[in-house]
């Protein structure tokens, strides 16, 4: 007979009255690997007792023909009772020939997911406002334009900035802007309940930049969700709650503008100002109606005096090319050339930023109780409409077409000049010069 082998197995069967004695006692035979002790209660329950003195339950059968093998822990760690409840429970399902290994992976799978969720949650609560805020910034941007305007982009970083920093005109320290207090807060937490209280209390500052900050924030939010790495964690529509749309201040639209009977006692305030960049930059922003930023930033690579046209940016286009009339060629070549812009400032940019203070100096002067930037560019469309086609007027001013008709009267530069040089001398002799007839030169000649 041949000799068995080291690891073969010795089963002893024993009776269902199993005892914690009986198996403190057993040991695994000399010469053998280990020694299966099976409970006779239940079948296939056993404790596989090794050489090195281990003693480990096993519960071992087969479904749907297949061995199905499952340790079940370590004795005495694991009880008699508690080894035979699980082989209970095991047997149970595979009697009726479901695998324990397939629910037991679903849930297995199950955990994971949600370890994962609540890892990405806790990944979430660390993201705050603040720090996307920031890559809002940089990355983010009005629809269909290549960047922030300088200006909006000061706004945005004015309304999160945390203040404490001195003044740069007058005394003492610069207060946190209005959506400060949101920076510390995990973007996920970001809802209706967090900005209804954010609003109430801001609103207590300043309705009305309450209510900017607040538009401020929803488009950075609408960003967010653009953004598949933030999609999930955002709340889009936070900032449309009723409770917040109702507590808006009403939105009024601006209307002012320079009138006819105005236009004298202004020209001859602004023709006095003794900051003569300001003077010449308000006088041009009535007789162009450029946007204030357009003609704040215009280089003198941008006006050809030769051909008579000017290039301006353009919101719409980018950029756009309109008639350079003899006045405002004469107004802009008595700028002294200090740098790349006609209208030179000392400042960062290198060019004139806010003439606001001159225009009060002016406004003050004429007698006139209010004007922004604004109403001489609404100056200048309804002077020109009186004068000139509207489509005219306000290809001159950069915007859109209002409609299929306009769409197809786009006019070359040379068609649209007859309308700039109308437009110019009725605004000239509304303001109180008498213009002379122009030539074929396009020279001009202005008296009072």
């Amino acid at each position: 007979m041949a000799r068995p082998s080291k690891n073969a197995i010795i089963d002893f069967t024993v009776s269902h009255d199993l005892t914690h004695g009986l198996l403190d006692r057993a040991v695994c035979p000399p010469g053998k690997s280990f020694v299966l002790i099976k409970d006779a209660e239940k079948k296939g329950l056993r404790l596989r007792v090794t050489a090195a003195g281990g003693k480990h339950w096993q519960f071992e059968t087969r479904v749907k023909g297949k061995l199905f093998t499952r340790a079940l822990g370590e004795w005495p760690t694991i009880s008699i009772a508690d080894a035979r409840s699980e082989a209970h429970r095991l047997r149970g399902l595979t009697e009726q020939g479901v695998d324990p290994r397939l629910g037991e992976a679903e849930k297995a799978a199950q955990l994971a997911r949600t370890v994962q969720q609540e890892a990405e949650q806790a990944a979430a609560q660390s993201i705050l406002v603040g720090d996307v805020w920031e890559l809002y910034l940089v990355q983010g941007k009005p629809k269909r334009k290549d960047g922030w305007k300088p200006r909006y982009l000061a706004d945005l970083h004015a309304m999160s900035s945390p203040g404490g920093v001195k003044k740069k005109r007058g005394a003492g320290l610069t207060k946190s802007g209005p959506l400060f207090p949101l920076m510390g807060q995990p973007l996920a937490s970001v809802d209706e309940d967090v900005l209804q209280g954010w609003y109430e209390q801001e609103s207590l500052r300043g309705r009305h930049q309450a209510a900017r900050a607040l538009m401020m924030f929803r488009g950075f939010l609408r960003w967010c969700s653009g953004r598949p790495e933030y999609r999930r964690i955002v709340n889009r529509d936070a900032g449309r709650s009723a409770a917040i749309l109702e507590n808006l201040p009403p939105m009024t639209r601006r209307t002012d503008v320079l009138e006819t009977a105005q236009m004298v006692p202004w020209w001859n305030a602004v023709d006095q100002l003794p900051n003569r960049t300001a003077a010449r930059y308000l006088q041009a922003l009535l007789l162009t109606g450029v946007r204030r930023e357009a003609l704040a930033a215009l280089k003198w690579v941008d006006v050809d005096f030769r051909w008579m046209k000017l290039t301006v940016a353009d919101k719409v286009e980018g950029a756009r090319v309109i008639p350079l009339t003899p006045f405002l060629a004469k107004l802009l070549s008595a700028q002294p050339k200090i740098n790349e812009f006609i209208f030179a400032g000392t400042g960062k940019r290198g060019h004139i930023v806010d003439a606001r203070a001159s225009l009060s100096k002016a406004l003050k002067a004429a007698g006139i109780d209010h004007l922004t930037l604004h109403g001489l560019r609404r100056a200048y469309k309804q002077r020109g409409r009186s004068v000139a086609p509207h489509g005219a007027v306000d290809q001159m001013q950069g915007h859109r077409p209002s409609g299929t008709a306009d769409g197809y009267a786009i006019l070359p530069l040379d068609d649209l000049r007859p309308f700039a040089l109308t437009i110019e001398r009725h605004i000239l002799k509304l303001s109180g010069l008498a213009v002379a007839d122009v030539g074929s030169d396009e020279r001009v000649e202005v008296s009072r």
